[in-house]
């Protein structure tokens, strides 16, 4: 376990199921993402930088895909959702399109690799 699998752990149901399929979208997408922290969360990291990271709040549940040109570029695909300049805030009764999400990494992904 590391980081972020420990971080989910921790999480009571539904939250830490419906993080766990955004993570697991994300490591579909790039498998050879790694497990760390960045600015302070959960994240996954490609090249040593961050690519998307996963926060459970008391309302809600958060993706910081670290870029706002990403939120940006999906952001007419996320209509009814909370979106802010590096956050994409959603619930487990209402989760983000699993199309979205990967393109969201895929996205991140070719700024890393930029």
């Amino acid at each position: 376990m590391g980081t972020v699998d420990d971080s989910l752990a921790a999480l009571p149901e539904p939250q830490r199921g419906c993080l766990q399929r955004v993570i697991d979208i994300a490591r579909a997408v790039v498998p050879e993402a790694v497990e760390g922290v960045s600015y302070g969360m959960p994240a996954l990291k490609v090249e040593g930088k961050p690519l998307l990271g996963v926060v459970a709040a008391a309302k809600h549940l958060s993706i910081f895909p670290f870029s706002p040109a990403v939120i940006d570029a999906v952001a007419n695909r996320l209509g009814g959702y909370s979106l802010s300049k590096g956050t994409i805030r959603f619930t487990s009764d209402h989760p983000v399109p699993d199309d979205v999400l990967e393109e969201i990494v895929r996205l991140r992904r070719a700024e890393i690799q930029k």
